[in-house]
Order: structure tokens, then sequence, then C-alpha cells
């Protein structure tokens, strides 16, 4: 059986919303083990005088639970 798990982490890009995705799964999968997914929930900009300076994302992040059960 198979059980995954889902948690909400954000990320900040000064690039673009897909550079923010990239960190943040980059990020994640360092102390994540089993990520297989994302969903992003949420993205917004944030504005400098006239002009974007930042794109931010929330996501939600699904990764499988490892049981330590060894199936070889």
């Amino acid at each position: 059986m198979t059980i995954a798990k889902n948690i909400e982490i954000s990320s900040t890009s000064e690039t673009s919303f897909e550079d923010a995705i990239q960190q943040g799964i980059a990020r994640i999968s360092k102390t994540v083990k089993n990520v297989e997914g994302a969903w992003i929930k949420e993205q917004k900009v944030g504005v400098t005088d006239g002009k974007i300076s930042k794109y931010h994302v929330i996501m939600i992040v699904s990764f499988v639970i490892d049981d330590g059960t060894d199936i070889s």
C-alpha cells in the first residue's frame, strides 16, 4: 500500500513564477524524500516602482511516506 502526504510551502523568486516553483521543489527535496508532485495553489507578484519585483507561489507538495519495508 502506498500512502502519500501533502504539505504547503511558499517560494519566492525575482525572476519568474517558474523559477519560484523550481526553487521551492529543489529546497523541499533536500529535507523531504520521495517528492512526487506539486499543485500550485496561489501565485502573486510584488511590485516596486511600477514594476514586478518578486514572483511568489504557494504550492501543495505531495510525497510518498516510506514505511521502511524492504520488498526486494
